[in-house]
């Protein structure tokens, strides 16, 4: 779907999350941080017990070639991706909100690295008592750039970021790409739209 002239209805990618800040690694550092000191951290934030607090993909061992991070302050975040790209790094992500559930045409799309295999970090936000997103760098991905245009006057509203997942034989059958695509792991390359630096 992800070519010129295609049609598509855009998911909802209205941030559905509490406003929360960064925490300087100085703070971050101090905090508790694992399943274990959950009743810690609950304290220190006044959580409720009904609170949902995501640590398990944190502390999971990570894919095969995957190289992880959880990171709760900028300075963290910053050092993952120098740890991983040295200083070529660039940030990309959607730039706003435009098009969000409504049917959108895909105008010029371009291949990062010329659409060849690159080296690129996916941040994913988790629910937190602060802004904490959870970064990996996974092998064998493509990195896409893409025009999202109104379908009627055909004028560019958004520009979206997409990671395609060239080898997924590692997944668990489990997502949702699968379950909409009728396929299973290692079938099917997988796109993802993200927040992401590549």
């Amino acid at each position: 779907m992800l070519k010129k002239g295609t049609v598509m209805m855009m998911p909802d990618i209205v941030d559905k999350y509490p406003r929360r800040s960064f925490l300087p690694r100085a703070i971050t550092s101090k905090l508790p941080f694992a399943t274990g000191k959950l009743s810690d951290m609950k304290e220190v934030f006044g959580a409720q017990d009904r609170s949902i607090l995501t640590l398990s993909e944190c502390e999971r061992a990570p894919s095969p070639g995957e190289t992880k991070r959880c990171v709760g302050s900028i300075e963290d975040m910053i050092d993952f991706a120098l740890s991983v790209f040295g200083h070529e790094v660039v940030v990309r992500t959607t730039e706003n909100i435009r098009g969000s559930k409504k049917e959108v045409m895909i105008g010029e799309v371009k291949g990062i690295n010329g659409g060849k295999l690159t080296k690129s970090i996916s941040c994913h936000q988790s629910l937190y008592p602060y802004l904490l997103y959870y970064c990996h760098s996974v092998p064998k991905v493509r990195v896409y750039v893409a025009e999202i245009l109104d379908v009627s006057s055909k004028a560019k509203i958004n520009t979206g970021v997409a990671i395609c997942h060239i080898d997924t034989s590692s997944w668990s059958p489990g997502p949702g790409a699968f379950v909409a695509l009728g396929s299973g792991p290692g079938g099917i390359e997988v796109c993802i739209g993200y927040l992401k630096m590549t």
